[in-house]
């Protein structure tokens, strides 16, 4: 089961960059200071488990399916009324 995280930095992570940004770095140690921001930031991610991965790709899948068969029933019914309207096409 995923925890539920704020999306908001932790306060470590803020007191840390303030105190940073306070001292002149040089362009080295700031890359390891966005470095080390970025593995602690990857801590935090949770993966889902197998379960709740195939529970997200049927749903993915369930509603890229329903979007296709609107998307291609609106096409179908425009096509349609484009052909009456012209009356370059036969309806039927």
């Amino acid at each position: 089961m995923a925890r539920k995280v704020i999306d908001e930095p932790s306060e470590d992570v803020v007191g840390n960059a303030k105190a940073e940004r306070a001292k002149r770095r040089s362009p080295f140690a700031r890359v390891a200071l966005f470095l080390r921001q970025v593995i602690a930031e990857l801590k935090k991610v949770v993966t889902p488990t197998r379960k709740e991965l195939f529970s997200y790709t049927a749903v993915v899948l369930v509603f890229v399916i329903i979007m296709m068969a609107l998307v291609s029933g609106l096409d179908l019914l425009f096509g349609f009324v484009v052909a009456y309207v012209f009356g370059n096409g036969s309806v039927g």
